[in-house]
């Protein structure tokens, strides 16, 4: 069944669904693109993966992979000189690597067919692309670069928590969508969405005088619901964030509240 809400659910935005909607949703919207985008383009789902070490202070490093990687040999010809070995005057020790926390973000993209060339990327926030750190840095300097590229950018941010992205001209709000086409900037077509509000269908650019594809979000999200089968356990704690005391008298007419714990679920047999 879909979901209760006629928006975004804000029981998804828990940790544990958060992670598990994003890349059900990333999947969901690539093969909803892919069927109106070909032949003349393809959708891939790439990823990044941000390695933080434990220490607070320490900026995380995005490793991702890029368009192309050249690497030529040396062909110069002249000799290699070899030393003589020589014996250690100091032992090996063991040490440990330390701890490190991966974090794997994955996004769409939309290629030219012919030239495989990058015409549209889509995004879908996750907590560590809105929270104050070097994660928002590293999203940051990218989206600012393809600002400056023939690409389109599509956000969609639903996620309460987490200051938003910077984007001027849009009142304040719960969730955000935002299109940004290379022939409008520095104007975007932007979506202020309240957690009462109905998802929208939203353009995604292609290129050249290609019409664009669409997306329904709101549809999109039920299938991810429906499918995942997260009535069944999301509704064991209250949203997070939590909810305004108006949000959460309004949020009663939608969620089943007194569902039993896990531990009280009946067993099936």
């Amino acid at each position: 069944m879909p979901s209760p809400f006629p928006g975004m659910n804000p029981y998804l935005e828990q940790p544990a669904a958060w992670q598990d909607f994003h890349q059900r949703l990333i999947t969901y919207i690539s093969d909803a693109l892919a069927a109106q985008v070909r032949p003349g383009f393809f959708v891939k789902i790439e990823e990044s993966v941000f390695i933080h070490e434990p220490d607070a202070t320490e900026r995380g490093k995005l490793f991702a992979r890029p368009d192309v990687s050249v690497f030529e040999r040396d062909s110069g010809g002249g000799g290699v000189a070899v030393a003589e070995p020589r014996t250690n005057s100091l032992a090996a020790r063991i040490a440990q690597l330390p701890d490190v926390e991966i974090e794997q973000h994955s996004y769409v993209e939309i290629r030219d067919r012919h030239s495989r060339g990058l015409v549209t990327l889509i995004e879908v926030l996750s907590p560590s692309n809105k929270r104050y750190g070097p994660d928002r840095e590293q999203y940051m300097q990218k989206r600012g670069i393809l600002t400056y590229s023939p690409v389109s950018i599509v956000e969609i941010d639903l996620l309460r928590g987490g200051p938003h992205l910077p984007l001027t001209g849009i009142p304040d709000c719960d969730y955000r969508v935002m299109v940004s086409r290379r022939s409008m900037r520095p104007d975007v077509l932007a979506w202020a969405i309240n957690l009462h509000d109905v998802l929208p269908v939203i353009p995604i650019p292609l290129k050249g005088d290609v019409p664009d594809a669409t997306l329904d979000l709101q549809a999109l999200l039920h299938k991810v619901y429906d499918a995942a089968g997260y009535e069944d356990y999301i509704y064991s704690t209250s949203p997070e964030p939590p909810l305004t005391s108006e949000q959460s008298e309004w949020a009663k007419q939608f969620a089943p509240f007194g569902v039993s714990q896990p531990s009280e679920l009946p067993t099936q047999t």
